[in-house]
C-alpha cells in the first residue's frame, strides 16, 4: 500500500514514521511512504501557499494551486486514481472499522491542512473524503496524519512480526484489550494472576475475555453499545455489573 502525504513539514514524518515497526516495514517493502512539501508545488517565485481569505476574516487560507497541482503530479506516477484524504475537523472521526476500510485502496493521498483551512474548491474537486481524529485542535494536520498511517499501516501484511497480533489489541474486536503482565511476577508486593502462570490456555483465554469486558464496562461504556455481543459475552458482562454494584 502507498501513501503519498502532502504537507508543509515533511520533515515530522520522516522523524516519527522513519523507525520502530512503520520504519522497518517501509525498509522492507511492506508499506511506501512519500511525503511532499507543498511549498515544491507552488507557482509562486516565494514559493507561497497560503494566502488572505476573500470576505475578510482572521488568518490565512491555503491556495488551491499548490495543492491542485501536488495531488495531479502524484496521481501521475501512480497506475490507479488515488484515495485523497484532507485532514479536517469537518470530517468523520478516524477509528480501527475505519482503517480495515481504507486498507482497500492501493494509494493513498492524504492533505494536511495548516492556517484557517483550505481553499473550498480543492475540498470540492479532489477529496474523496475528509476525517479528523477528535475533538481538538491541532496546529496542522500533520500529526492526525501520522497517527493513520500508522494504524492502517499496521495492519498490512508484513508489517508485524505477528501477523495476527494486530487482532488482539484494543479496538480490533470492539472491546478493551485485557490487563498485560511480564517479570518479576512479584513486584513490590503486587503479584502476577496466578492463572496466567498456570499454564492452562483455556482458563487464561476466559480470564482474558473477562478482563476485556471488565475494562471495556469500566472505561469505555459507550463501546458497549454499538457491540453485538455473543449470549456467553452478555452472560459475562451481566456479572461484571453485578460484581460492581
Amino acid at each position: 500500500m502507498r501513501f503519498d502525504v502532502v504537507t508543509l513539514f515533511p520533515e515530522m514524518f520522516e522523524a516519527v514514521l522513519g523507525g520502530s515497526i512503520i520504519g522497518r516495514a517501509r525498509k522492507n517493502g511492506a508499506v511506501d511512504l512519500n511525503f511532499h512539501n507543498l511549498r515544491d508545488y507552488s507557482q509562486d517565485k516565494h514559493k507561497r501557499v497560503d494566502d488572505y481569505p476573500y470576505g475578510g476574516g482572521l488568518g490565512m487560507v491555503m491556495q488551491c494551486q499548490p495543492i491542485f497541482s501536488a495531488v495531479e503530479e502524484i496521481t501521475k506516477m501512480l497506475d490507479v486514481k488515488p484515495h485523497v484524504i484532507l485532514m479536517s475537523p469537518k470530517g468523520k472521526t478516524f477509528s480501527q472499522n475505519k482503517a480495515k476500510e481504507l486498507l482497500q485502496h492501493d494509494n493513498v493521498i492524504i492533505i494536511c491542512g495548516h492556517y484557517e483551512g483550505i481553499d473550498e474548491r480543492v475540498v470540492q474537486s479532489i477529496v474523496d473524503e475528509e476525517i479528523y481524529i477528535g475533538d481538538f485542535i491541532l496546529t496542522g494536520g500533520e500529526i492526525a496524519a501520522m497517527a493513520i498511517v500508522d494504524a492502517i499501516s499496521r495492519l498490512l501484511p508484513g508489517v508485524l512480526k505477528e501477523e495476527d497480533s494486530h487482532n488482539i489489541e484494543s479496538f480490533s474486536n470492539g472491546l478493551l484489550e485485557y490487563p498485560q503482565y511480564t517479570r518479576p511476577v512479584d513486584y513490590r508486593g503486587m503479584k502476577v494472576p496466578d492463572i496466567l502462570l498456570s499454564g492452562h490456555h483455556e482458563n487464561i483465554e476466559k480470564w482474558r475475555n473477562y478482563y476485556s469486558l471488565k475494562e471495556t464496562y469500566l472505561k469505555r461504556p459507550d463501546l458497549l453499545d454499538i457491540l453485538d455481543l455473543t449470549k456467553e459475552e452478555k452472560q459475562i458482562l451481566n456479572r461484571i455489573i453485578e460484581e460492581e454494584k
